[in-house]
Parts: structure tokens; C-alpha cells; sequence
């Protein structure tokens, strides 16, 4: 009768044990969700995809790549200019307009007349 009692009572244990466990975890992971939803870096990131789009809609939109701007973003720029270039056949880098051409050549226009980079 005893042994019974003791295995009814572990048995009781087990289960509010297990059920306020994975309570834990379902909230902890609502807690992750709600924190990257609501944080500050996610919204800025958002931003930043927001402009990255919008320049490559638009070869018009000039890309600045200046010198001590960090590798990724001088890779995320050239990448962004390279696609604009394929796309739409110019893009604007740092303040000039650069042109392609059909046979894939390079160029931008000095005094009216073509200059090949």
C-alpha cells in the first residue's frame, strides 16, 4: 500500500514537472519571436533592405563607396552597382554614370565621348 502511495505521488511529480517544462519552453520561445520582432537592430536591418531595393529599381540613384566603409559593405555595393549594370546597362557610382555596352565592355562618357574603364 505504501509502495503504491509513493509510486502515485512520484507519478504526480513527473507530470507537473513535464507540463511546467515545456511551458518554459513554448514561452521562451514566444519571448525570442516577440524580442527579434520588436528589436532595434531588426528594424534598422528592414531599413537597410528597404534602401538596397530601391537603388536596385533605380541605376539613377547614386551609390557612394567611400574609403573607410567596412569590406561587406563595399562587397554589398559593388554587388548591388554589378547588378544594376547587367539589368538596366548603366549605373551611377560615386557621382559618374557608368555605362555597358553590348559586347559586356565598360564605359563612361568624358566631353561627349567614351572613355573604357
Amino acid at each position: 500500500m505504501i509502495i503504491l502511495l509513493i509510486f502515485f505521488i512520484l507519478g504526480i511529480f513527473i507530470l507537473i514537472f513535464k507540463n511546467k517544462n515545456s511551458k518554459i519552453t513554448r514561452n521562451i520561445k514566444l519571448y525570442n519571436f516577440k524580442k527579434k520582432l520588436l528589436s532595434k537592430e531588426t528594424n534598422i536591418e528592414k531599413i537597410f533592405l528597404r534602401e538596397e531595393e530601391k537603388s536596385l529599381l533605380n541605376p539613377n540613384i547614386n551609390i557612394n563607396i567611400g574609403i573607410y566603409e567596412k569590406e561587406e559593405n563595399i562587397i554589398r555595393k559593388s554587388n548591388i552597382h554589378r547588378s544594376r549594370l547587367s539589368k538596366f546597362m548603366k549605373s551611377k557610382l560615386n557621382g559618374e554614370m557608368i555605362f555597358m555596352d553590348e559586347k559586356q565592355n565598360i564605359f563612361k562618357y568624358v566631353d561627349g565621348k567614351k572613355k573604357f574603364l
